[in-house]
C-alpha cells in the first residue's frame, strides 16, 4: 500500500503551510505503484482521507483534467496534464537540458542502453532513457525508479556522499531482493562502494535485471555532491564485464566531465 509521504517540515509548525493543498498532492501521490484504476475506497485508504474528502478532492482534479475515470468506470487514472507537467520539469531542469545532447552522443559510440537518473535519497528516478534493442516497455519509462543500493549509478551516487548519509540509506529500511544477485547486506554493498571509490564508476552485475552487466558513473553539482548518475547497460550475452568495464568506462567518465557546468 501506498504510504502517505511527509512533509519536508512539520505542518504544525510552518504558518505558510497550506493543509488542503497538501491533502490533494496525496491524491495524486497515491498513483504511484497503482497496478490500475484505483476507487474511491483505494484512494481513501491509499491517502488516509475519509472516503467524503476523497470523494471531493477527485471530483476537483477530474474537473481540472488531472484525473479522468476509467474505460470500464470502476475507478480513476492519471489523466494527461500529468504528462505536461512532466514535459515541463525535463525541459525546465538544467541537469537534463545540459546532458541531453551528450547522452545522445554517448549513446551513439557505446550502442547500448544509456540512462540518466536523478538522486532522490533511497530511490534513483530515471529522467532520460536511451534504449536499445532488448528492452520492455516499462523498463524505458521516464518516471521509473529503482532503489539507490542496487544500481550502478545509486553506488557510484552513494560512493560520493559522507559515511553518514551512506549509512542512513542503506540502513533505515531493508533493501529488497530484485533479482536472486541482487546485494541485500549492507556490508556487501559497502564492498562494492569502496570499490566504486578506487575506481571512479560502479560495475553492477544482475542487480536489476538477470543477464545485465551496468557501469555507473555519478554526477556532482557544483559543491562536489552527487546529484544524478549515467547508467550504461548491456547484456552479459554479448560482454563480458571486465571487458565491458574497459570499453564503456572511459567514455561514461568524458560524459559526465561534458556535462558538468563551467
Amino acid at each position: 500500500m501506498q504510504q502517505k509521504s511527509e512533509p519536508a517540515s512539520s505542518e504544525d509548525d510552518d504558518p505558510l503551510f497550506i493543509q488542503s493543498l497538501a491533502r490533494g498532492m496525496t491524491v495524486l501521490e497515491a498513483f504511484r505503484q497503482a497496478e490500475g484504476p484505483l476507487s474511491l475506497a483505494q484512494i481513501a485508504a491509499r491517502t488516509g482521507l475519509t472516503r467524503s474528502a476523497a470523494q471531493r478532492l477527485v471530483h476537483t482534479f477530474r474537473k481540472l483534467g488531472y484525473l479522468t475515470l476509467s474505460e470500464d468506470g470502476r475507478g480513476f487514472r492519471l489523466d494527461l496534464p500529468i504528462l505536461d507537467l512532466t514535459h515541463d520539469y525535463l525541459r525546465l531542469n538544467p541537469l537534463v537540458r545540459r546532458a541531453s545532447p551528450v547522452l545522445l552522443e554517448l549513446r551513439r559510440n557505446v550502442r547500448e542502453r544509456v540512462d540518466l537518473s536523478l538522486f532522490d535519497g533511497r530511490r534513483m528516478v530515471y529522467a532520460a532513457r536511451m534504449q536499445s534493442k532488448r528492452e520492455t516497455f516499462f523498463a524505458t519509462l521516464v518516471g521509473n525508479s529503482v532503489p539507490t543500493a542496487c544500481t550502478s549509478g545509486g553506488w557510484a551516487v552513494l560512493a560520493m556522499l559522507p559515511e553518514a548519509e551512506v549509512d542512513a540509506i542503506l540502513d533505515d529500511h531493508p533493501i529488497p531482493q530484485i533479482t536472486p544477485r541482487t546485494l541485500t547486506d549492507p556490508a556487501a554493498i559497502r564492498g562494492q562502494i569502496a570499490l566504486t571509490r578506487e575506481n571512479g564508476h560502479a560495475l553492477a552485475i544482475e542487480q536489476i535485471l538477470m543477464g545485465e552487466v551496468a557501469l555507473g558513473v555519478a554526477i556532482p553539482d557544483a559543491d562536489g555532491r552527487p546529484i544524478a548518475a549515467i547508467h550504461i547497460a548491456a547484456s552479459l550475452s554479448e560482454w563480458a564485464p571486465e571487458d565491458f568495464r574497459r570499453r564503456v568506462a572511459p567514455l561514461a567518465a568524458e560524459a559526465v566531465r561534458s556535462i558538468l557546468p563551467g
